[in-house]
């Protein structure tokens, strides 16, 4: 099997508001770096098991022993990523091993992989896309502006679908096109 290549990550994962430390950042970046590239099959001890691009298997019993952590906790990310509509889980059925007595194990999807990961000639992708990212930039700034709630609320960044305001010498994650409140930055 060959173990090369790269993912997309955003620099700022380690203070994303999904995670409450950041061995759970860690943890995403290890879904995300081993979630398949393309649909292929793949073998989990002496089982085959088909997986989609953006996929991975993820024992969670065993994530949470490599990852040292409490198997509710494991359980627990897992359950408040599903319900920030990062990943989504299946079940899948398999045969009882000596290393894995269960006759099911989950597979991850990582929900908007193919919006992050890029695909084919990134370069190409570049140079074709420059202009138009742009004029997409310079008119979500506008957008967003639009919507904020007074004079004093800054946008002095962004990361994943927040933008990082600034407010009463407070910086907060407002939510890009929900309605939410602000969420304080840690």
């Amino acid at each position: 099997m060959r173990n090369s290549g790269y993912f997309l990550a955003f620099r700022n994962v380690w203070k994303h508001p999904a995670f409450k430390s950041k061995i759970e950042a860690a943890i995403w970046l290890y879904m995300i770096s081993n979630a398949s590239y393309r649909k292929k099959e793949v073998r989990f001890i002496d089982n085959k098991i088909f997986v989609n691009r953006g996929e991975l298997v993820f024992p969670i019993r065993k994530n949470a022993e490599v990852w040292n952590m409490p198997y509710s906790n494991m359980r627990n990310f897992i359950d408040r990523l599903k319900k920030k509509k990062m990943i989504s889980t299946r079940r899948t059925t398999i045969e009882p091993q000596v290393n894995h007595k269960f006759s099911s194990v989950t597979v991850i999807s990582i929900c908007n992989y193919d919006k992050f990961q890029a695909q084919g000639e990134v370069v190409n992708h570049i140079q074709t896309t420059s202009g138009a990212i742009l004029n997409n930039i310079t008119n979500s700034l506008t957008n967003i502006s639009k919507g904020l709630k007074s004079k004093q609320d800054k946008i002095i960044g962004e990361w994943d679908q927040y933008n990082i305001i600034e407010k009463n010498g407070k910086t907060y994650y407002k939510h890009k096109w929900k309605n939410e409140p602000l969420k304080e930055r840690l």
